[in-house]
């Protein structure tokens, strides 16, 4: 019992099919409560689709998928309330200033105080000054940071980032990784999907790569670079990156 209660995530055998297409074919990994784990994939690899369910937002042809002990299928309403989820594009209100939108999410979600909420998100996501502004004109790293922001209001205990630095430039990334930090050091617990394998590389725990609708390896950065030999010259072992770790992998099993 301690065990189970020790992951936030547990997803077994997930199958997932669009008409003739099958997206998943037996989706199988395990989250650790207060940890990061990246779910890494090619372009229609399933990384969204597996997002979407375990967020409640698609139903599985089969299998399961816990979310803090709910089953995302027979109880949607409870997974809800434990979880927050930002998709690849800020979902923010231009026309409201970054403050407005804030209070309008405390409000939505029936909490206290909505402006001392609203104060106390754009002061931690370094927003402050540009709280009165409409966010029309906010840059793209800002609108970012607000949207993450807009995620954890009313501190969600799972927090769902689906290739949340798409498009950003490196120092906006950046910032996005700080706070993505912050929040595993909180305790929230964080997925996070992404292509840039250097972004796994610096944030995750734990890593795991879908490829062609199954999770064919997973573990830690320093598990995962033990799966090639170390790079050898004269005086200096060089250590395989995330990034040629992956195309190994997916390549061995292409060639299969």
């Amino acid at each position: 019992m301690q065990t189970l209660q020790s992951k936030s995530i547990q997803v077994k055998g997930l199958v997932k099919s669009y008409k003739q297409h099958q997206v998943l074919k037996g989706v199988d990994f395990e989250v650790e409560k207060g940890s990061i784990f990246a779910l890494l994939g090619s372009n229609g690899a399933g990384k969204t689709t597996v997002v979407k369910i375990l967020t409640t937002l698609l139903q599985p042809d089969s299998g399961s998928a816990v979310i803090n002990e709910y089953n995302v299928s027979s109880n949607p309403d409870q997974v809800r309330q434990v979880i927050s989820l930002t998709g690849q594009f800020a979902a923010v209100d231009e026309i409201l200033t970054g403050r407005e939108n804030l209070v309008m999410i405390a409000k939505l979600r029936y909490l206290k105080n909505p402006r001392q909420i609203a104060d106390d998100m754009l002061k931690r996501f370094g927003l402050t000054d540009a709280a009165n502004r409409k966010v029309s004109t906010y840059s793209g790293g800002m609108r970012r940071r607000l949207d993450i922001a807009l995620s954890l209001v009313g501190e969600p205990k799972i927090i769902f980032l689906d290739e949340p630095t798409t498009g950003l430039d490196p120092e906006a990334r950046i910032e996005v990784w700080k706070v993505v930090k912050e929040f595993a050091e909180g305790g929230t617990t964080v997925f996070l999907t992404t292509q840039y394998l250097e972004e796994a590389e610096h944030l995750a725990d734990r890593i795991a790569i879908l490829h062609e609708g199954r999770i064919i390896t997973s573990g830690t950065l320093s598990e995962l670079k033990k799966m090639l030999p170390s790079a050898k010259v004269e005086y200096v072992e060089k250590q395989p990156t995330l990034e040629e770790i992956f195309l190994a992998i997916v390549g061995k099993k292409e060639g299969k």
